[in-house]
C-alpha cells in the first residue's frame, strides 16, 4: 500500500518571515511540506481549494495589535477553523547590501506592522529615509537584496536567507513584542480538551435591538466564560456596522461553554464558529494560569445541574 502523502502547509511568505519561522515550530510541518504565499489571502484560498491542508497567517501583534486582513479573511468566505495557535517573539534587524552604509539608505522596505513596531527607531536613526510599505517582512528582505530599495525590516532569518549585512539589530521599539500567528484548517471536528484552550467566535450582532453588543457579553458572563479579546472589523455592508471577533477561555466541549455557544446562536445576527483549540503558553517564566469561573459556574458545577435535571426529568427526584 501507498504511504500517506506528507501534510501540505503554506505561510505568509516568502521564505524568511516570522510566519516562515512560527510554522517550523509545528512538529508536523517539520516533515511536511511547506509552500510561501503571496498574501495571507492567497494562504487561506489555498486552504479552501484544497491545494493545502493548512495555512499559518499572523493574527496579532503585542505592540501593533490585529492583523486586519487576516480577521476580515475569517470573517468571508467559505469557513475555516483555527486547530494551533503559535506566538513567537518578534525581534527585527535592518538588512541591506553589502556595502551599503546607514547614512546612505534613503528608502526603508517593510511590512506595516514592522515599521510601527520600530518606528522610534527609524525616526532617530533615519529621520529623511522613505519607508515603503510592503506584503511581508521577506518581501522586504527579498526587494532589498535586489537593490529595489536600500535596506529593510526584517527577521533576522530572512537577513540570513537573502544574504544582507546587518547595519542595526535590535531595532525594535519594544524588546518583548510577540506575534500570534493561527493555523488554519478546513472545518473539521476541534482538537481534545486540554483543559487550557481558546475559542474563537466572529459574532455579528442585531443592529436593530438596543443593547446588542451588551447580549452577546452577557451570554458569555453569565455562565462563567471569560472573555480574553474583543476586536471589532467593519462588515463593509454601511456606516456602523461592525463584526466582533471573540476568543474566550474554553473548549467548545465544555458544557458551559456549549450553553454560551446557543445563546449567542439566540441572540446574534450571525455567529461564526473559528475554532477551539490548546493555548500556547509561549513564556513559562509568565504566570499564564487559567482564569477559574465563579463558585457555580464551573465544568463540574454544569455537569453536576445537568445530571440534576436528566434524574428530575426521569421522576427520580421530587
Amino acid at each position: 500500500m501507498p504511504g500517506t502523502p506528507p501534510p501540505r502547509f503554506v505561510y505568509l511568505g516568502p521564505e524568511g518571515t516570522f510566519a516562515d519561522q512560527a510554522l517550523r515550530t509545528v512538529p508536523a510541518a517539520e516533515h511536511g511540506i511547506r509552500t510561501p504565499a503571496r498574501s495571507v489571502g492567497e494562504a487561506l484560498e489555498a486552504v479552501r481549494a484544497g491545494d493545502a491542508d493548512a495555512a499559518l497567517v499572523p493574527l496579532e501583534n503585542s505592540i501593533g495589535g490585529a492583523v486586519g486582513v487576516t480577521l476580515d479573511e475569517l470573517a468571508e468566505g467559505e469557513p475555516l477553523v483555527i486547530t494551533r495557535e503559535v506566538i513567537l517573539p518578534v525581534e527585527f534587524v535592518l538588512g541591506a547590501r553589502t556595502g551599503t552604509l546607514l547614512p546612505a539608505v534613503r528608502s526603508v522596505a517593510a511590512h506595516p506592522q514592522a515599521s510601527t513596531q520600530c518606528r522610534g527607531w527609524l525616526r532617530t536613526h533615519l529621520p529623511d529615509a522613505v519607508v515603503i510599505d510592503v506584503l511581508s517582512n521577506g518581501a522586504a528582505a527579498a526587494g532589498a537584496a535586489t537593490g529595489e530599495y536600500d535596506a529593510a525590516i526584517c527577521a533576522p532569518i530572512g537577513a540570513t536567507r537573502h544574504r544582507l549585512t546587518v547595519l542595526a539589530d535590535k531595532i525594535a521599539d519594544h524588546p518583548d513584542a510577540v506575534t500570534r500567528f493561527a493555523l488554519l484548517s478546513r472545518p473539521a471536528p476541534a482538537p481534545p480538551p486540554t483543559g487550557d484552550d481558546v475559542t474563537s467566535l466572529a459574532v455579528y450582532i442585531a443592529h436593530d435591538r438596543v443593547g446588542a453588543l451588551l447580549s452577546v457579553l452577557m451570554e458569555l458572563a453569565v455562565r462563567g466564560v471569560n472573555l480574553s479579546r474583543i476586536e471589532s472589523r467593519p462588515t463593509g455592508e454601511a456606516l456602523g456596522r461592525y463584526v466582533f471577533f471573540l476568543d474566550c477561555t474554553g473548549h467548545v466541549a465544555d458544557a458551559r461553554l456549549g450553553e454560551a455557544l446557543q445563546g449567542l446562536r439566540r441572540v446574534c445576527a450571525d455567529l461564526r464558529f473559528l475554532g477551539s483549540y490548546p493555548r500556547h503558553r509561549w513564556n513559562p517564566t509568565m504566570a499564564e494560569r487559567p482564569v477559574s469561573a465563579p463558585a457555580g459556574l464551573s465544568d463540574a458545577d454544569y455537569a453536576d445541574a445537568a445530571a440534576w435535571l436528566a434524574r428530575l426529568r426521569a421522576g427520580e427526584l421530587t
